[in-house]
């Protein structure tokens, strides 16, 4: 009659205790914010089209194409992210596993000797335990819902990385064309250098010319060569950060004969608001002020009774064969309902923690956001001044050769001084590496607004979704 009752104030205890449980009523989250703009303020005519995905094949670059799969396949720190992927896929499995049951199965055998009498004795016991934590209150799903969305958000870094790497490999490739078309300037302006030089040389020995003019030509050749100097080490620099990208040993041996492209065609720059849910960084943001939702739902539900299931079948005996022999079997059925009493404020401490955990998440995921949209109205900002900045010095490079040539057309003339000539060759100089670099820049901004925006390099980007088509 005693074991009877049992079972029923069991069940009654827990239907008190589900009364002391109170559900969090946690704010509803919304992923953007009522202040978003509902365009870009840098406003472009095709701003409202949708985000450009597949920008590397814009480049039409098959070397290119080449270094960036190489990259994907090859690159330590990718190589990294992709393993915490899966270690964060392992976790979300072993946090699924703790609502489900436990099943344990223990054996021993032994063989003692007395020697009073003398006797050997054997005994053998063989056990199955199974134990179950009944989910109450719904805190061992908020600790698997907190390990799926980190899961998410691990997988959103991981195609973040993706996009950033390809980038780096793109922009890194072109300052290798760079440092090598400012090379070949600075070797044609040493061949430059050198011809005025055999001329005003030989118009000293007729006479003609004064020995400063001498001085200053010679100077001009050896400036020009200490510039080759350091823009070779300059290109060996950029060809070792391109060779790291790729996974390879840095030899500084890599080398191009590509041009610096322009691409004049606009870039789609969809809605702020679309950006939200498409970059990875923000996504992954998202899911990690989630997980901290659930985090604090987890650390509450800490505080509240536990009820546990045991169940047990054992048997032991003298001979292994007589194991598990119905009439020796022993069984054992146990409820318990455990309740922290005392714990001298840790499960509130460890709450209070993971409410703070929370609010700065909410802290880090609008700062996220809102860097989000400033880079990309910084980008906008500066791809207009760049392609303002290449009109003018395009024209200043024309001008500055004519006037380079005309300078020393005029000096052989004796109209002007070799200093003007000097001058003219300084500003046709500048002009020319100004125009390689600011088209560099150009690219260089451009890969960076599609990746402020988003956009993908090979493929449309898909939402990513839980095992449990949770958000």
């Amino acid at each position: 009659m005693i074991w009877q009752c049992k079972p029923t104030l069991l069940a009654m205890s827990v239907m008190l205790l589900c009364g002391c449980a109170s559900n969090l009523n946690s704010a509803q989250r919304v992923q953007a914010p009522t202040n978003v703009p509902q365009q870009w303020q840098q406003k472009a005519s095709s701003s409202v089209l949708k985000v450009q995905e597949q920008w590397l094949t814009q480049l039409q670059n098959p070397t290119l194409d080449k270094f960036v799969q190489k990259a994907l396949q090859n690159n330590q720190q990718l190589l990294q992210t992709s393993y915490d992927v899966e270690i964060k896929k392992q976790q979300l499995i072993v946090s699924g596993a703790a609502l489900w049951p436990s099943l344990d199965l223990s054996t021993r055998t032994n063989r003692s000797k007395n020697n009073r009498p003398v006797s050997y004795n054997n005994a053998s016991s063989v056990g199955l335990n199974l134990t179950y934590e009944v989910d109450l209150w719904g805190k061992l799903s908020d600790s698997k819902r907190q390990a799926n969305l980190t899961y998410l958000a691990q997988q959103a870094r991981f195609e973040q990385a993706k996009q950033q790497l390809v980038a780096d490999v793109v922009t890194s490739w072109f300052d290798v064309v760079t440092a090598q078309q400012l090379l070949d300037l600075f070797k044609r302006r040493e061949a430059n250098a050198q011809q005025n030089l055999d001329i005003i040389e030989s118009g000293y020995r007729q006479g003609i010319n004064e020995a400063l003019d001498v001085y200053l030509a010679r100077n001009e050749l050896n400036n020009e060569r200490s510039r080759i100097a350091t823009q070779t080490a300059s290109l060996s620099a950029s060809a070792r950060v391109l060779e790291r990208l790729l996974g390879e040993y840095p030899k500084g041996v890599i080398t191009t004969s590509s041009d610096l492209p322009v691409i004049n065609t606009d870039i789609s720059l969809g809605l702020p608001s679309e950006l939200i849910t498409r970059k990875p960084t923000l996504r992954a943001s998202w899911y990690e002020l989630l997980a901290t939702d659930a985090s604090l739902a987890y650390a509450h539900k800490q505080r509240f009774p536990s009820l546990n299931l045991t169940a047990s079948l054992s048997d032991s005996t003298n001979r292994v064969s007589d194991l598990f022999s119905p009439s020796s079997l022993a069984w054992s059925l146990l409820g318990s309902i455990s309740a922290p009493i005392f714990e001298g404020g840790r499960l509130k401490a460890n709450e209070e923690i993971a409410r703070f955990n929370t609010q700065k998440q909410e802290q880090l995921y609008l700062q996220t956001l809102y860097d989000a949209f400033g880079d990309v109205e910084n980008a906008i900002s500066q791809q207009q001044s760049l392609s303002a900045q290449y009109t003018s010095t395009l024209k200043a490079q024309e001008n500055a050769l004519a006037a380079e040539q005309l300078s020393f057309e005029q000096y052989q003339s004796g109209l002007v001084t070799y200093t003007t000539v000097l001058d003219a060759q300084g500003r046709s100089f500048d002009a020319q590496s100004s125009l390689i670099d600011i088209k560099n820049q150009l690219i260089t901004n451009r890969i960076n607004l599609h990746i402020a925006l988003g956009g993908d390099f090979a493929k449309p980007s898909s939402e990513l979704k839980s095992n449990n088509d949770e958000n």
